[in-house]
This record gives C-alpha cells, sequence and structure tokens, in this order.
C-alpha cells in the first residue's frame, strides 16, 4: 500500500492523494487581476494528471499586494466569477481547488520575470506603491514602500478575511495563507525586515501577531469545515533572521487559532540568504515543525522522484508533498508516480489506454 496516494482528511475535505501542486505564479492575468484560459489549462491539466490538491498562484487580497500588474486576484466579485469555471474543472477531475492569498509587501509592483525590465514598474506602466512594516525597499531597484500604519493593517486582515469568503464563492474547497519568500506577512515575522516598535514590532511574540490575526480571521471568515493552509518560509538562511525554531513556535500557534497543515518552504526574505539546495532539502524543516510543533506539514523542494516522494510519507517527516517545477515539466507526474509504486490507474477514462 502506497503512502504518498493514501487519502488525506483536513476537516470536511478529503484529498485523494498526498500530492499537491504548489502554488507558482504564472504573470499571466490581465491588469484587472483576472485569471484567464491560461489559468483554466494551467491548474486544470494537473487535476487531470492525477494530483490530488491543486493550489493556485499567489493570489492578491488587495490590488497593491499584487508582485506584478499581470498577477490574479480575489479583491472584487467580478474575480469569483472569473474564477469558477477554474475551479469546477479542477474538481470534476477528481482534485480538490485551492487558492492561495497572499500580499507582496514591498515586494509589489514588479516587472514579471521575462521582461526585459528589472525590479519596481513605475506608475506611469500601470505600477503602484507598495506597503510594508517600513520604508526600506527590498532591494535595489525596488520601489520604497510606505509604512502600513495600524489602520492599514487592520484592512489587510479584513481583505484576507473577505478574500477568503469569496473564494468559497469562486469554488475553491481550501484556502492557504501566504506568509513566505520575503512577502508582506514574512516582512513582519523576520527580525531582518520588521523594525517596528509598536506592537506589531520588536520580540517574536510582536512579530507574529499580524500572521496569526489574518490566520484567525481566514478561520472565521471559512467556517469550521474549509481546510485552512499557511506557507512559511521556516528560515531566512541569514544570520540574525528567521530560523527553524521560531517557525516550531509560530506554527503551534497558527494551529492554534485553526491552521490545519503548515506548508513549509523557505527563503525569499534577503538578497543575502544562503540556500543549500538539494533534493528535498527543505523536507528535513518540515519534519522537525511536524515533530516538535506536533501539525500536520507538507514538504516542498526539488522533490522529483515517486520513491523519494512516498518515503517523505511513509518516513512521516510531512503529511503532504507539494511539487513545482516537476510538475511543470510533466503535469501528469503522479500518474506515473503510480505506475512505478505499483498503484492501481485511477485516472480519467479518456487516457486508460497508456495505463
Amino acid at each position: 500500500m502506497s503512502s504518498l496516494f493514501t487519502p488525506l482528511a483536513l476537516r470536511a475535505v478529503t484529498l485523494p492523494n498526498r500530492i499537491a501542486m504548489a502554488p507558482m505564479c504564472q504573470y499571466s492575468a490581465g491588469p484587472d487581476g483576472l485569471p484567464t484560459d491560461w489559468h483554466l489549462i494551467h491548474l486544470g491539466s494537473r487535476a487531470v494528471g492525477g494530483a490530488g490538491l491543486v493550489l493556485s498562484e499567489a493570489t492578491a487580497v488587495l490590488p497593491e499586494g499584487r508582485i506584478s500588474p499581470q498577477d490574479t486576484g480575489l479583491w472584487s466579485d467580478a474575480h469569483v466569477d472569473a474564477w469558477r469555471p477554474v475551479t469546477a474543472f479542477v474538481a470534476a477531475h477528481g482534485a480538490v481547488p485551492a487558492v492561495q492569498l497572499a500580499h507582496a509587501g514591498f515586494k509589489a509592483s514588479t516587472y514579471r520575470p521575462w521582461a526585459a525590465e528589472r525590479g519596481g514598474v513605475p506608475d506611469a506602466e500601470g505600477g503602484w506603491t507598495p506597503l510594508a512594516p517600513g520604508s526600506e525597499p527590498f532591494t535595489a531597484g525596488y520601489r520604497t514602500p510606505t509604512t502600513l500604519d495600524e489602520v492599514g493593517l487592520a484592512g489587510v486582515v479584513e481583505a484576507f478575511a473577505t478574500a477568503a469568503e469569496r473564494a468559497l464563492a469562486a469554488g475553491f474547497a481550501a484556502v492557504e495563507i501566504h506568509a513566505a519568500h520575503g512577502y508582506l506577512l514574512n516582512e513582519f515575522l523576520s527580525p531582518l525586515t520588521n523594525h517596528r516598535t509598536d506592537s506589531y514590532g520588536g520580540d517574536r511574540t510582536a512579530r507574529m501577531r499580524l500572521t496569526l490575526e489574518v490566520a484567525r480571521a481566514v478561520r472565521a471568515a471559512v467556517g469550521e469545515d474549509v481546510p485552512v493552509l499557511t506557507r512559511i518560509s521556516a528560515t531566512d538562511w541569514v544570520e540574525g533572521g528567521w530560523t527553524i525554531e521560531d517557525s516550531v513556535v509560530l506554527a503551534g500557534e497558527l494551529a492554534g487559532v485553526g491552521v490545519d497543515l503548515v506548508d513549509t518552504s523557505s527563503g525569499g526574505m534577503s538578497v543575502d540568504q544562503r540556500v543549500p539546495l538539494g533534493p528535498g532539502y527543505q523536507v528535513p524543516l518540515a519534519a522537525q515543525i511536524r515533530r516538535e510543533a506536533g501539525v500536520p506539514t507538507g514538504a516542498v523542494g526539488l522533490i522529483v522522484e515517486p520513491e523519494h516522494a512516498e518515503q517523505i510519507v511513509a518516513s512521516g517527516e510531512a503529511d503532504l508533498v507539494l511539487l513545482g517545477r516537476e510538475l511543470l515539466r510533466d503535469p501528469y507526474w503522479p500518474r506515473r508516480a503510480a505506475a512505478k509504486l505499483g498503484v492501481a490507474y485511477s485516472g480519467p477514462a479518456q487516457y486508460a489506454r497508456a495505463a
């Protein structure tokens, strides 16, 4: 019996297996943040391919929370209508559709990766002033942010909650809060970027406040039956930054306010990070959080081989394996993994002849 192909129950939702498509920005929405046919095919093909959980890209809760002008959003009812065909297709083909709710903080208003330009997009080209814990830009070439005051922070919390409500109306069955990779919530968590002296800065408890407020508000917005995940950067990979020990504490607090699984990534806060890249390099982080905080975790990061993914789940290092680049290369990786692990084919009838 394959552990990787064992269902996973999260509240009232059951994933058919332990394979998830990690959130990956596509930078393919219009200036209004509406998903397009690209998103239908991109996400839908991974559902057909056999992933149990299909997570959308970072989807902004406010227009100014987009990474680029081409990011998707969920800040209006128009977004609800645009997402419905995508979620319906994903669900119809056996996967659980989920959305990653995000605010880019001081990494907002940037050019998409394949643009000729780099750094911050000026107002004249559809850019805007980012918002952040302070007034320092992420790095040279990025736009200088405006410091969020307490009124602005309350607006951010409300925006996450309202977007979560819209997500359910749009057909998403689960939501993930993005608190990783140097975006807004991560910026408040890390001592590298949070130099505030009010109740949202200072010691670790104060720096965790915004993330926990968002998690509490999202849980209240979606009710008791809907799974809520949170993606974190378990370490900044920088001396003096956020650490795995901090993440163990945060994970326990997140579970206490209703988060069901901690999607364990890392880095993204500083250009000075030194990341020890290699197959499964973040798996030990997920394993430590699961073991020491006693909460379910997802493992992500250069997981390529089915046998490796199977071992991660079977050994109890994580409850879920999230694939990013590998699912870009091969949308049908889960079907191939099933064959290698001796799991009976359960894909669409149209593809049964390839079993």
